[in-house]
């Protein structure tokens, strides 16, 4: 049970350190839209690599950030149940809800996107614009990421369910304070 817990550890880690970083997408992503609106309405400047360097941010703060999200308990749910549920009842709904919902629906959009994003490797896709940026091979890998990601945190989630159910762990805090 040691080693299935270090390795649930193992993936919040790394979700952990992703959604820190990608966060600060956000700030940088404020910056250089207010960048851009002062450059074109103040100067009268355009710059269709700023433009498409916010696109890129946000889908990378938003696919990337997912299993940060998912590992604070941050995604939208209906949860009118769950949120007074006992832990061991939130245990047993986040265990068959990763099982039979999150992995399958991720494998999905892994299979589904993986030649959409090979085919943008094989020509090394860019800017349909002349002066965009020539990169959307590399945005578009954030599909497969994304999913690895949902993934791993779905699996991390699978084994707390486990551990919380068969008393090897303690609810989280984030648990208790749903309760």
């Amino acid at each position: 049970m040691q080693n299935i817990a270090k390795l649930a550890r193992a993936i919040d880690a790394v979700n952990g350190t992703v959604g820190r970083y990608v966060a600060w997408l956000a700030v940088v992503m404020v910056l250089v839209q207010f960048t851009v609106v002062v450059l074109r309405y103040v100067f009268g400047i355009g710059s269709l690599f700023m433009q498409e360097s916010i696109v890129y941010m946000h889908s990378l703060l938003f696919l990337l950030g997912a299993g940060y999200t998912l590992l604070h308990n941050g995604h939208v749910r209906v949860d009118i149940f769950y949120r007074t549920a006992k832990p061991p009842s939130q245990a047993k709904v986040d265990l068959f809800g990763s099982l039979f919902l999150l992995i399958p629906v991720c494998a999905t959009i892994w299979w589904t996107s993986f030649p959409y994003v090979w085919n943008s490797w094989a020509h090394f896709e860019g800017s349909k614009e002349t002066s965009g940026i020539p990169l959307v091979f590399l945005l578009k890998t954030a599909i497969l990421i994304f999913c690895a990601l949902m993934i791993a945190q779905a699996i991390s989630m699978i084994i707390h369910s486990i551990l919380v159910l068969t008393g090897h762990e303690a609810p989280s805090d984030e648990e208790i304070e749903r309760v």
